[in-house]
């Protein structure tokens, strides 16, 4: 019987806990619904801002791209599975062979560029197209025609350094880089949906530590959370009607005391 009673305690206790936490969550959403106003406002505000930024102070960059196929043949004209295998298995070698400074500083030499080794390994991005032999060479520049040659030369200058570096077939390029129409970044749309959501998460934040500080007392209910006593009565706020201030209820006090000795006195002339 005991142990039934404790269980029967703890499982009061913890749906009291639910139940406080649950009403807690909906006084804080009550709240919010109070601000929503300013919580519209500052996601609008956010998404403005962001907006503007992206537009006006962020340099759009653009990215082309040029695509190579690993051939890896045992025989000049006949590929079999091996051959498949290996060529699989050597496209992440070219990955890598490609970053060399052979290659790199070779096509900054070829067109003329300022940029260093680094810088252009920044701009650079390789990768493989799952299950294939498939190379893809991409440079992102904030000059559309420069990232087009860059992206053509390091294909040209991997095509002819990269058959002595590995002593294997010389691959071929299947498609050469185009000059991009359109920038590759940054997104004005996903940076505006960024900027609002920040800045409503933020005014979201304030509201709730205000919220949760805010300890005084505003009716019943928080009278029975905070002292666990409910009050037997309550006092409706409102004004009395024609009283909105002190001046007007000296000036109605004024005319009943008036009235009321005006009336004494013409009892008293006429005595």
């Amino acid at each position: 019987m005991d142990q039934n009673t404790d269980s029967k305690v703890a499982m009061d206790n913890t749906r009291k806990d639910e139940s406080e936490i649950e009403i807690d969550l909906l006084d804080l959403l009550a709240y919010y619904k109070t601000k929503i106003v300013l919580i519209l406002s500052a996601f609008i505000i956010g998404a403005l801002i962001a907006g503007l930024v992206t537009h006006f102070l962020i340099t759009p960059k653009y990215t082309a791209t040029s695509t190579m196929y690993m051939v890896s043949s045992s025989n000049d004209s006949v590929v079999d599975l091996s051959d498949l295998n290996i060529g699989t298995t050597l496209s992440e070698d070219y990955v890598e062979l490609i970053k060399t400074r052979p290659i790199i500083e070779g096509v900054a030499e070829d067109l003329d560029l300022d940029y260093t080794y680094e810088q252009i390994l920044g701009m650079l991005n390789l990768s493989v197209v799952t299950n294939t032999r498939i190379i893809k060479i991409s440079v992102t520049s904030e000059n559309r025609e420069e990232a087009c040659e860059m992206a053509n030369a390091i294909a040209v200058k991997a095509e002819t350094v990269l058959p002595k570096l590995m002593d294997a077939p010389k691959p071929n390029i299947t498609e050469k880089a185009i000059i991009p129409e359109r920038k590759s970044s940054p997104s004005l749309s996903k940076n505006t949906l960024i900027g609002g959501l920040l800045l409503m998460l933020l005014v979201l934040a304030v509201l709730t530590v205000i919220y949760l500080m805010d300890d005084t007392v505003k009716n019943a209910d928080d009278v029975e959370k905070n002292f666990g006593v409910m009050p037997l009565t309550t006092i409706p706020e409102g004004k009395i009607e024609g009283m909105k201030s002190g001046k007007t209820e000296s000036r109605v006090k004024r005319k009943l005391f008036g009235r009321h000795k005006a009336k004494k006195g013409g009892k008293h002339n006429g005595r």
